[in-house]
């Protein structure tokens, strides 16, 4: 049984058009479709150098530089089509709305700090590791976990598979997020002595956790801040009204 999710149901509609979110899909397929060239015109060693030097490898931040790029170029990284494909599903339907909670440029600082935040974590539980981490799946676990805070009541649409059987349906996007974060959680924890770090290892399933507890904790705080700001805006037009009058 698989459920995809392609879009989201909240009480007061999208205000604003997500441009950021669409912007880091589109960054995301242009460096896949980099690795995808560099496979096929230079071979897999070139590919195997790529990400190791563009991936998270524990290791280089242990022993070597604390501050080396691929902490934050990780996430952009991905390693075959079902796992870039997978990812975007999860990141337009949910991301949208995040966005348009916190606005443009906040949204995308949230996004980074979880993504990066995830990173750390997958360091902190490998660090010995040489093995990279890559993909989009901690910053996007970010977004899960603000949108569960943000949207509590949401509801998320999308189709079911059963076997050969296609049903659309929607349920609560709760229901839906923990269950997600409880399938992370338990892969985590059950794979925990599995020093073989790739993208289905519970090191890995950590630090989707990591990102998804960030972005419980920022997606509010930084919705505050949205608000305020708001706020403010909307009252210098009232005053200069006030003041003509």
């Amino acid at each position: 049984m698989i459920f995809i999710p392609y879009g989201t149901r909240e009480r007061e509609p999208r205000r604003t058009f997500p441009y950021v979110t669409v912007l880091l899909v589109l960054v995301n397929v242009l460096v896949f479709a980099y690795e995808v060239f560099l496979l096929s015109t230079q071979g897999q060693d070139a590919l195997n150098n790529f990400v190791m030097h563009y991936g998270a490898v524990p290791y280089a931040t242990t022993h070597g530089s604390p501050l080396n790029i691929g902490l934050f170029t990780a996430m952009f990284l991905h390693g075959g089509y079902l796992h870039i494909i997978g990812n975007m599903i999860f990141l337009l339907p949910f991301g949208d709305n995040v966005e348009d909670r916190l606005g443009h440029f906040r949204y995308l600082v949230f996004y980074l700090l979880c993504g990066l935040i995830a990173t750390l974590v997958f360091v902190l539980f490998n660090a010995g590791s040489t093995a990279p981490l890559i993909g989009a799946s901690g910053a996007i676990a970010g977004v899960l976990g603000a949108y569960l805070r943000l949207y509590p009541e949401g509801r998320v649409k999308g189709l079911f598979f059963i076997i050969i059987l296609l049903i659309p349906i929607t349920v609560p996007a709760a229901l839906f997020i923990l269950y997600w974060f409880f399938i992370q959680l338990f892969s985590s924890v059950a794979s925990l002595g599995n020093h073989m770090v790739g993208q289905d290892s519970g090191i890995a399933f950590a630090a989707h956790v990591g990102g998804f507890v960030a972005g419980l904790l920022l997606g509010p705080l930084l919705a505050r801040q949205a608000d305020r700001a708001r706020s403010r805006a909307a009252r210098v037009p009232e005053a200069e009204v006030a003041g003509r009058k």
